[in-house]
């Protein structure tokens, strides 16, 4: 069955429990239509809603709506399974439901669960890094097939301990480049410094054999622009990875911003042309070799 984002622009003016009482109203009323609705985010500051909804189609997804609270979203986009659970991983807030106000038949079972066993509420923005194995072609003419394939392994299991131990959620590979989402910027960053860190320290074992990453990360939400999930974000920190140097962290502005009072220490590297962006682009370099 397909599953649909929705993506309610105006919600100005909306609380955490008129949220999380219109998702209990859709649980009420969905079994009717065939439609079971996944997930919620509320981006408060921007008056955003965001539904995760497996439904037989967009007009079934949005009748449980119109029935349930009558609040219709301004879009809806199909979103591929597999990208969706890589993208928004586990949510991190939790808030408090009245049993009173749960419509018959349903229980806190039935509810989208964080880590503490509560019903959840997302804030739907999601921080993206990407990281990119320097020279990993010269790497191998050099050492040969056998030995460039070991180093790689050694990096990928730096990275993805690093991953784990920080709560991220790896999107996907391509080639020797890593793309990963956080709920978390601090958790990102992180993440980031834990990566290059740990590559220093497979440095100083093997001199000879360094290896080297660049990184970029960037904040965003699921649906940025219509028909685009994750879009700008995800070219965003693709385009601070690849302008970094060997062993450089860079992060949005925005990043930067989030992580104000978290003990990390940004150099301002001013504005920098991006391909793709029309106008440049200010990032920071995360310094992690303290």
């Amino acid at each position: 069955m397909p599953i649909y984002m929705d993506v309610h622009n105006k919600a100005q003016g909306a609380t955490v429990d008129d949220v999380v009482q219109a998702h209990v109203l859709d649980l009420g009323v969905q079994g009717k239509y065939g439609v079971k609705y996944l997930r919620y985010w509320f981006n408060r500051e921007a008056g955003k809603i965001f539904c995760l909804v497996e439904a037989p189609s967009v007009v079934a997804a949005v009748t449980v709506h119109e029935k349930s609270h009558g609040m219709l979203p301004d879009e809806i986009i199909e979103v591929e399974r597999t990208l969706v659970e890589a993208f928004l991983g586990s949510a991190e807030e939790s808030v408090d439901v009245e049993p009173s106000k749960l419509p018959a038949g349903l229980s806190f079972d039935d509810l989208p669960k964080g880590p503490v066993g509560k019903p959840v509420l997302d804030t739907a923005l999601r921080t993206i890094l990407f990281t990119d194995l320097e020279g990993s072609t010269a790497m191998t003419q050099r050492l040969g097939d056998e030995a460039a394939h070991r180093l790689v392994q050694e990096h990928n299991a730096i990275i993805r301990n690093a991953l784990r131990e920080h709560r991220g959620n790896e999107v996907k590979t391509i080639g020797d480049a890593f793309m990963v989402s956080f709920v978390s910027p601090r958790r990102a960053v992180e993440c980031s410094i834990a990566i290059q860190r740990g590559l220093r320290e497979q440095l100083e074992q093997e001199p000879a054999h360094a290896i080297r990453v660049r990184a970029g990360l960037s904040v965003g939400e699921p649906v940025e622009e219509k028909q685009d999930f994750f879009g700008a974000a995800v070219q965003l920190a693709a385009r601070a990875c690849a302008h970094a140097q060997p062993g450089q962290i860079l992060a949005s502005s925005v990043v930067r911003d989030l992580c104000i009072g978290k003990m990390f220490s940004f150099l301002n590297v001013g504005e920098v042309p991006l391909k793709g962006f029309p106008e440049p682009v200010r990032l920071y370099e995360v310094q992690w070799q303290q």
